[in-house]
């Protein structure tokens, strides 16, 4: 019988063999104390092959995708959690004084940045590495819940769908939703993650602690895991101990853990602001109005398309590379219906995906974040849909044509499209030119838009810092994604403002705040104005 390196891994591989009874090869015959033979190495090889396969394998998907991450541009947002992760590395683990967003990332994207810059240094190169790690992280968990409960070549099959679906958005050129710069895809390892743990070790002393650390933390970085992840194991758990008639069941105890993250997640982040941490800004979605979800129904279903490539966003039209993205929906849509299908028969793996698919849907058609062209809140649609799709795939293909029929089939239908996203120039940032020339002319702190304040900051390795203003009836301090200290007036002086009208800060609104300005600079789209005074004095609260 011929077993492939992966069968032991998430598929309980157990060599049932009795060593006592089996031969011992010759220059073996050294025996325990009672005189039995030595116990087979061979399961123990394969457990390391599974290793070395799995780690391998990882590596050579992270370098890819950061191949296929510096294709695309880095802007503003990730740019801030560059700076982040920056002070993170320099000690400021709590981040004090930073006022971010509604999602922080803290517990995955920005360690992993911190990472990165500390090999790399801060730049946008490092910015690149995370994004790469990160999709590497969500794949790798998606394949890890597609191959459970398959054996040999049914286990390449099921990886190479899961590669093809994630290789959907990157073949359409839309590598920007999904694989640059934090932007709740990384939460999906969250997502993932927990239902891996609950699939492989539902029964573990360790998993109900475990999964409320996994759960908690997701909460606290980005609220999608409490609408998608906790709803999806309180359904299918106690659907799963109901149908036992077991109230005393593990699936009754991991259906009540994730029922306590909730309130255990909101003490969290208040504990986490008294003890001097970042800020976050209220939640941005809300209920939208009953009238409106017939529409956000049709917006759900667009920007579904959209995540995977099928759809033009942002001026970027995926041609006919978008029937590739729109045939992987389609069959994460088959993999869905054949789950509900076969729901009693079907593993708590298959079930909780599903769940968690149909409530990331529901809870964003129901939202005021259903809006066309932003499927961000949507990015676990993605991996959920490649898991189901590979689930598709029988766990055990009979006869030797079968199987080299779907292994090479799959292998192609995913090394293509990813080749093909590698194969696209390295974006060069129009920004990064605006950078040299401040810390060539000694300009190093200064004010401007949030668009270019942060990545401008990166590029020149936080050489020439630019704080982003608010652009109202005064200009003003911004208070998303900014350090407050970083606009005190006594510990710094800013001398020098960037104009951009492009977003809403023309020259004249500049000279209307700070005055005429001791000198005027043009750089490609920018105006860069010098004074001979610390324009912070003049920046409103």
């Amino acid at each position: 019988m011929h077993t492939s390196a992966g069968a032991w891994a998430g598929n309980g591989f157990n060599d049932s063999a009795n060593v006592a009874d089996a031969p011992v090869p010759f220059g073996s015959e050294s025996s325990s104390p009672e005189g039995q033979p030595s116990p087979d190495p061979r399961p123990a090889r394969r457990r390391w092959l599974t290793v070395a396969v799995w780690l391998g394998g990882s590596l050579a998907l992270a370098v890819l995708f950061v191949q296929i991450s510096m294709t695309a541009r880095a802007m503003s947002d990730g740019a801030n959690n560059a700076l982040q992760a920056w002070d993170m590395l320099h000690g400021h683990l709590l981040l004090h004084g930073w006022q971010i967003g509604d999602a922080n990332y803290y517990f995955l994207e920005l360690p992993l940045m911190a990472l990165a810059e500390a090999l790399f240094g801060l730049g946008n190169f490092a910015e690149h590495v995370s994004s790469g790690l990160t999709y590497m992280l969500v794949t790798v968990a998606a394949i890890a819940l597609a191959v459970a409960g398959s054996r040999g070549q049914a286990r390449a099959a099921r990886t190479g769908v899961v590669l093809a679906v994630m290789a959907a958005p990157l073949f359409a050129g839309t590598v920007f939703l999904v694989l640059e710069e934090p932007d709740h895809f990384g939460t999906s390892l969250f997502i993932l993650g927990s239902f891996l743990l609950i699939d492989r070790l539902p029964g573990r002393w360790f998993t109900a602690p475990l999964l409320l650390v996994i759960l908690c933390a997701g909460q606290f970085e980005d609220l999608t895991v409490r609408y998608v992840a906790v709803p999806a194991i309180i359904a299918v758990c106690a659907y799963r101990a109901l149908a036992a008639r077991s109230l005393r069941s593990a699936d009754a105890l991991l259906a009540c853990t994730a029922l306590v993250s909730v309130p255990l997640s909101s003490e969290f982040i208040k504990l986490w602001v008294r003890l001097g941490g970042f800020t976050t800004a209220a939640p941005r979605g809300g209920l939208a109005p009953a009238h409106k979800w017939p529409h956000h129904v049709l917006v759900t279903l667009a920007d579904i398309r959209v995540l995977f490539g099928g759809a033009p966003v942002a001026g970027i039209v995926p041609g006919w590379k978008g029937y590739f993205g729109v045939a992987c929906a389609i069959a994460g849509t088959a993999g869905l219906a054949w789950v509900v299908w076969r729901w009693r028969r079907a593993s708590r793996a298959e079930q909780l995906i599903a769940a968690g698919l149909v409530f990331n849907c529901a809870v964003f058609a129901v939202s005021t974040f259903a809006t066309p062209g932003e499927p961000h809140e949507l990015a676990a649609v993605l991996p959920c849909s490649a898991v189901l799709a590979a689930r598709l795939v029988p766990g055990l293909i009979r006869g030797t044509r079968a199987a080299f029929a779907w292994v090479t089939a799959t292998a192609l239908v995913a090394a293509l499209p990813l080749a093909y996203a590698a194969t696209r120039p390295v974006f060069h940032s129009p920004k990064a030119p605006l950078a040299a020339w401040l810390e060539a002319h000694g300009l190093t702190y200064g004010v401007g838009t949030y668009d270019d304040g942060s990545a401008v900051t990166v590029f020149s390795g936080d050489r020439v810092q630019i704080l982003a203003l608010h652009v109202g009836y005064r200009l003003g301090r911004s208070h998303y994604e900014a350090k407050e200290g970083s606009y005190f007036p006594a510990q710094y002086d800013a001398t020098f403002a960037v104009a951009n009208p492009y977003y809403h800060l023309p020259a004249s609104l500049i000279r209307h705040d700070f005055g005429p300005p001791a000198a005027t600079y043009k750089v490609d789209n920018w105006t860069v104005m010098v004074y001979k005074k610390n324009l912070l004095r003049q920046v409103r609260p």
